[in-house]
């Protein structure tokens, strides 16, 4: 069949759920049987998220082909599993730069260059562009409905559902209906009006997804659908839960999946399978057993800058049938506290990735406590990198060792990358060059050494995995620091960048240059990261 578009957009306040609507919804149309891919349509005018700081924007997901993208992507690939690429967000930074690149070379013959028919063309090329025979293509609209920056997106998808007609095009509108307790009542005014500015655009919902801490009652469902103009069987609760993992179930209780498949005039057929889910969220509800993990990190106030970290270890207790309890310790505090007051009785201890000296020196306090006191250990990118300067310093005897990132060192074991090989390329950089998609991005594979800990975790010697970093150990240390004991357990094929390092007389010491939780899954928890909450549980046993 022709691919069909279902557009989500978003009203009265930011930050109500489009993006896990867009995966759930996903979920369930897979589960259905049918192909499903779901895109990310950003307003904000940079070309990426990937300058942007995690307080402003959160996490940045990275995808296979190098994309800097928005954290929603991360919800989309854990809830669908189909591999998300650059053609799946898109901002109106890059929007605007490709139409002024088209104006600067000539494309338009002279012609005046407008928001409308230029941008809008530009935007719905890129909703219709790079498809493969997906029976479905769900597109998340960021911002709220009245907010400027979203005008031209908007107006935008409202060409494209006149174009395709209702039979291919679909519009569904999030708000919120909030409960007041001074009066006892869900008003539904916030919906109403949303629903009015989203039709002084041209767009009329044909569901409404109502967000709310309790169930709606029919007396409010049949208010909202007869002001805004909807079926009362297509005003669809979503109600606050415990796990997001119970979004797909919940939705489809309320029949979310039921009135997509109506719109566009498909059976329903037979209810979808979503035992999977079920069990997941199982798991999570019901655990045999329960551990605490310190993540020692520079951004802990925001845990959005950590969204696919804190999900790959709940998946990795998910896999093993464990509360993982994630205690979040800014970094900095080691630097004026006693170590041991913040990490005594956690059961396992990781550093994630990051930027820049501040903190730095506080994870490699945190590091060196794992090592001395037997604590599992996972470095993830910075983290791999603080725990090499860890081991030169205090098992290699090179006190001043260092990262180039933070300044001039005697021993920098950790410096810029100044080129590397991508496929068939040689990539080089500088650092003059710009911040922006400058990095190593995207996945890269590895070679591991035969019979260590990473392989037997993998249970392959070739693999790989997504990066975003700038700075790398630096391979020249390799003799100095395995004769200290801190092994090179994985390298780039052609065995110049170094890719995981292990401690062998640890019980649990691993550290690696890419970024594992990007690619982990509740159904399919990242080996890495089941291991991890494993020897967390372990070590839960002899505290």
């Amino acid at each position: 069949m022709a691919t069909r578009f279902i557009f989500i957009t978003g009203g009265v306040v930011s930050s109500l759920g489009k993006g896990l609507a867009s995966a759930a919804l996903g979920a369930l149309l897979q589960a259905r049987g049918y192909r499903v891919r779901v895109r990310k349509l950003d307003p904000y005018l940079n070309v990426d998220p990937g300058t942007m700081s995690p307080f402003e924007h959160g996490e940045v997901y990275v995808t296979d082909d190098g994309a800097e993208t928005d954290l929603d992507l991360g919800h989309y690939e854990r809830f669908i599993g189909v591999a998300a690429t650059q053609s799946d967000n898109v901002t109106t930074g890059r929007i605007y730069s490709d139409v002024l690149g088209r104006e600067r070379r000539g494309d338009y013959l002279g012609g005046t260059v407008q928001v409308i028919p230029h941008v809008t063309d530009a935007i719905k090329k890129f909703v219709t562009a790079d498809l493969l025979s997906e029976d479905f293509v769900i597109c998340e609209i960021g911002g709220t409905v009245g907010d400027i920056e979203s005008l031209p997106f908007l107006e935008a998808i409202r060409q494209l559902g006149n174009e395709l007609g209702p039979e291919r095009a679909m519009f569904v509108h999030l708000t919120l209906v909030p409960y007041l307790a001074s009066s006892g009542e869900l008003k539904t005014k916030p919906t109403q009006h949303s629903v009015m500015e989203l039709q002084r655009v041209g767009i009329r919902p044909h569901v409404l997804l109502c967000r709310c801490d309790r169930p709606i009652p029919n007396g409010e469902r049949n208010k909202i659908a007869l002001f805004c103009n909807i079926r009362p069987e297509a005003v669809v609760p979503a109600i606050d839960i415990d796990t997001i993992y119970q979004v797909p179930i919940s939705y489809h209780e309320e029949g979310f999946d039921t009135q997509v498949l109506t719109h566009f005039g498909i059976e329903a057929g037979e209810t979808p399978n979503l035992d999977t889910w079920r069990e997941i969220v199982g798991r999570i509800r019901e655990p045999d057993g329960e551990v605490t993990i310190a993540v020692v990190g520079k951004y802990t106030d925001l845990p959005d800058a950590y969204k696919s970290l804190s999900e790959a270890l709940a998946h990795g207790g998910i896999a093993n049938h464990a509360r993982v309890n994630l205690d979040w310790i800014a970094s900095e505090i080691f630097e004026e506290e006693d170590t041991v007051e913040h990490l005594n009785g956690v059961h396992g201890i990781l550093v994630p990735g990051g930027f820049g000296e501040r903190g730095a020196e506080g994870k490699i306090q945190a590091v060196q406590f794992a090592r001395e006191h037997n604590v599992p250990y996972f470095g993830i990118c910075f983290g791999m990198q603080m725990a090499v300067i860890e081991a030169a310093r205090n098992l290699a005897g090179m006190p001043e060792a260092g990262s180039t990132e933070f300044g001039p060192c005697a021993d920098p074991v950790v410096g810029l990358m100044t080129e590397w090989q991508q496929g068939d390329a040689k990539v080089q950089r500088s650092s003059g060059d710009n911040l922006g998609g400058t990095m190593r991005l995207g996945a890269y594979p590895a070679s591991l050494e035969s019979r260590t800990h990473i392989a037997e975790i993998y249970g392959l010697t070739e693999i790989a995995e997504r990066h975003r970093h700038r700075y790398e150990v630096n391979i020249n240390y390799r003799n100095t620091l395995e004769g200290a004991g801190l092994k090179f357990s994985g390298t780039s094929p052609d065995g110049l960048l170094p890719e995981t390092v292990e401690l062998e007389d640890h019980p649990w010491f691993i550290g690696v240059q890419f970024h594992p939780e990007l690619k982990s899954k509740p159904f399919e928890p990242h080996p890495l990261f089941k291991s991890f909450v494993a020897a967390a549980l372990d070590q839960s046993r002899l505290v």
